[in-house]
């Protein structure tokens, strides 16, 4: 595939996607921290591979052929970041800086046998949907915490947008995969919500915590 900068784009197009599947010129620009100008002229670039549709003044679209080249390195930085934690012993605070340098790594035979090392998992450290070798993605069916009302119970099963900032402060509270919520209030004027951790700790988020946190409804 093409160089380190191109698969970087395709991630980021990827990541940011809406329901539709397209991306604005400046949030792509504020994701990578480049400016408007270099995005343009990638975007046109990737356009003249097949990898993009690019109009000028409209939001930006991967192809059939964008999607798969993008979700084949999402799932080489996910593959490692599994990798990492399951065989290596690494927090999952630590991998995703790792996995930035060996997502570039062109050898598929090596992300198969990483693959097969920690059984064919379905999801990462994080709970994000690995793609296939397809390029494929299991979508998963789960809510963010911030949509959820007073009195449901749920179960953290992914995050959106993990950060090394997310991902310390649910360390420091104690806060992994798996574990539930009851949610007994949420504040009408910043939306921060207060939830009962494992059934017994009361904890209060913010808004922009609950917004991260995906979580599953229990019966």
């Amino acid at each position: 595939m093409a160089s380190h900068t191109v698969e970087n784009y395709l991630k980021a197009l990827f990541a940011l996607a809406n329901e539709a599947g397209e991306v604005g010129i400046s949030d792509l620009s504020d994701h990578l921290a480049v400016s408007k100008p270099s995005v343009n002229s990638m975007a046109k670039a990737l356009q003249q591979d097949g990898f993009l549709k690019y109009e000028k003044y409209k939001p930006l679209k991967l192809t059939a052929k964008g999607k798969k080249a993008a979700a084949l390195v999402v799932r080489k930085h996910r593959l490692t970041e599994m990798f990492l934690v399951e065989q290596m012993g690494f927090g999952w605070d630590e991998v995703h800086d790792i996995a930035e340098q060996v997502e570039h790594v062109k050898a598929p035979a090596f992300f198969d046998r990483m693959d097969e090392l920690v059984g064919f998992p379905t999801v990462d450290p994080h709970g994000s949907p690995i793609p296939d070798a397809q390029g494929n993605v299991l979508e998963i069916d789960c809510v963010k915490l911030s949509e959820c009302a007073v009195g449901e119970k749920v179960s953290l099963v992914g995050l959106s947008q993990s950060s090394k900032s997310l991902l310390t402060f649910l360390d420091s509270h104690g806060i992994a995969l798996g574990h539930t919520f009851d949610i007994r209030a949420v504040e009408p004027f910043d939306g921060s919500m207060t939830v009962v951790h494992q059934g017994a700790t009361d904890q209060t988020f913010s808004l922009k915590v609950c917004e991260r946190l995906l979580v599953n409804k229990e019966a």
